[in-house]
């Protein structure tokens, strides 16, 4: 019986010559009502000790009937598209359609390349919440409720609160809660830098805005000084340009540090020349650094009578805008595929 049923089949798949007729043979056959699952069907009136050879063979029938109907259509499609080539004007060597592909945004591309450096230098890469307590956000980093510091960030408060020593919870101003943080967990020494999102409450402009990245560092270990915070940052610029660049130190303010300085590079375009990016000054402002206060390193645990140490931080989104000529900040979060695309 099925030896008969393939047979049969086999001569009436040798004569079909399209796709049409091979799906309705295939439906006559193998369908829900074909022939050759009603003979399956047909297993509950076979005695018992013949039922497995009967469905042994109606097994093997399937899927020589399956492969041929498989090998059937593969011939006819080839077929098919064959008869295409010859009959029409088909050029082979016509380019494809480009398929879409993404584009890595510029923020990232950078922030990898400084982590790739910082590595390199023996720096771990450390991250923290991004919404984050007033003690971790202020006064750990020795900036207490009353400090006048706290004036020059405006900050997104939540309306919930951390616990009574804590206080308040608040949307990170600076990634520098992360240094109280890791100290408190891992002691000194440390060689970290801290890269991520923060966020202030501001006008929006194309110099400004609510959300952007910084980078920040740190090390702590005996008898450490500004002249390797010098020699660090300005091994970090020339491998991050890919030229010479030089490092200068000025006198600022940062509640954090001891003494605080402001750190400027040489301006890449005019080489320290003079031009209207630089002011005709020859030099670019950058970051904020110096030596870690006694109080920061007091609420991370660490002794500031053995260990000592300097940190710094600059805008990671103001490292792209200069770095590819970006003339709004705002282009940054705009999910424009126009402006990822170019990158």
């Amino acid at each position: 019986m099925l030896d008969k049923l393939i047979k049969k089949t086999l001569g009436e798949l040798a004569k079909i010559n399209s796709l049409e007729e091979l799906q309705d043979l295939e439906v006559k056959i193998l369908g829900r009502k074909g022939a050759l699952t009603n003979h399956l069907r047909g297993i509950k009136d076979v005695p018992g000790e013949e039922k497995k050879a009967y469905g042994e063979n109606a097994n093997k029938a399937k899927k020589t009937l399956e492969e041929a109907f498989d090998q059937k259509k593969s011939e006819l499609k080839e077929a098919a598209l064959n008869s295409q080539l010859t009959t029409e004007n088909f050029d082979l060597s016509e380019p494809g359609i480009k398929p879409e592909i993404g584009h890595i945004h510029p923020l990232s591309k950078v922030q990898w390349e400084v982590e790739n450096i910082f590595s390199q230098m023996g720096f771990s890469i450390m991250d923290g919440p991004e919404v984050e307590s007033e003690y971790y956000n202020f006064e750990g980093l020795n900036i207490p409720k009353h400090h006048p510091a706290r004036d020059m960030q405006d900050t997104f408060f939540l309306d919930k609160e951390a616990d009574k020593k804590h206080g308040r919870l608040v949307l990170r101003t600076h990634t520098s809660p992360v240094q109280i943080r890791t100290m408190e967990k891992y002691g000194a020494p440390l060689r970290i830098i801290i890269p991520g999102r923060v966020f202030r409450y501001e006008a929006t402009d194309a110099s400004h805005d609510t959300t952007f990245d910084q980078v920040e560092g740190m090390l702590i270990d005996k008898d450490i000084s500004l002249s390797h915070l010098k020699g660090i940052l300005q091994e970090f610029l020339t491998r991050l340009f890919q030229k010479e660049v030089k490092v200068r130190l000025r006198p600022g303010y940062f509640p954090f540090v001891e003494p605080g300085l402001e750190v400027d590079f040489s301006c890449l375009l005019c080489g320290g020349e003079g031009c209207r990016v630089c002011k005709n000054t020859g030099w670019l402002e950058f970051m904020g650094a110096g030596m870690i206060h006694k109080n920061v390193l007091k609420a991370g645990g660490v002794d500031p009578k053995k260990y000592q140490g300097w940190a710094f931080g600059f805008g990671l989104t103001r490292l792209v805008m200069m770095r590819y000529g970006i003339d709004d900040i705002r282009l940054l979060k705009s999910a424009d595929p126009r402006f990822l695309t170019q990158f």
